[in-house]
C-alpha cells in the first residue's frame, strides 16, 4: 500500500515543531509592543513592517517580531561622554542667510463671484 506524502495529523514526528515557526496575529504583536492592532494591521499594510499573508490575513513570525522591535529601536547619540569639569559646547543652531532687501510677493487680487457675472435666473417677468 502507498504512504501518502504527508503524515496524518495523530501521528506527530519529532521535527514538526521545529519545521513550523508559530505565527501571532497582529493582537498578539500589538500586546508585546504595547501599541493598537490597527497600527500592526496597518504597518503590514503599507509594508513598513516584515509580515507573512495566510490568505487575507496578516501573520508574524519570532523573527519578524524581532525584527520590527530592531526597526524602532533608538540607539544613544555618538557622543563621546566628558568628564564632568569639562564643559560641552551646545551646539550652535545654523543661521539664516540673510537676503538682499525686502522680498516682495506678487499682489493678488480677487475676482468676482460668477453670480455677479451672469445673471443665472434670466430677467423677472
Amino acid at each position: 500500500m502507498h504512504q501518502p506524502a504527508i503524515p496524518p495529523v495523530a501521528a506527530p514526528t519529532p521535527h514538526t515543531e521545529a519545521a513550523f515557526p508559530r505565527l501571532y496575529v497582529p493582537e498578539e504583536v500589538a500586546a508585546v509592543l504595547g501599541c493598537s492592532a490597527w497600527w500592526v494591521k496597518d504597518r503590514a499594510r503599507r509594508r513598513l513592517i516584515p509580515f507573512t499573508r495566510v490568505g487575507r490575513a496578516y501573520r508574524f513570525s519570532g523573527d519578524h517580531l524581532a525584527e520590527i522591535i530592531r526597526m524602532h529601536e533608538e540607539r544613544p547619540a555618538r557622543n563621546p561622554q566628558r568628564p564632568s569639569g569639562m564643559a560641552a559646547s551646545a551646539p550652535q543652531p545654523h543661521a539664516r542667510r540673510q537676503t538682499k532687501g525686502p522680498v516682495h510677493a506678487p499682489r493678488l487680487k480677487a475676482r468676482p463671484p460668477s453670480r455677479m457675472l451672469k445673471s443665472q435666473y434670466g430677467t423677472a417677468a
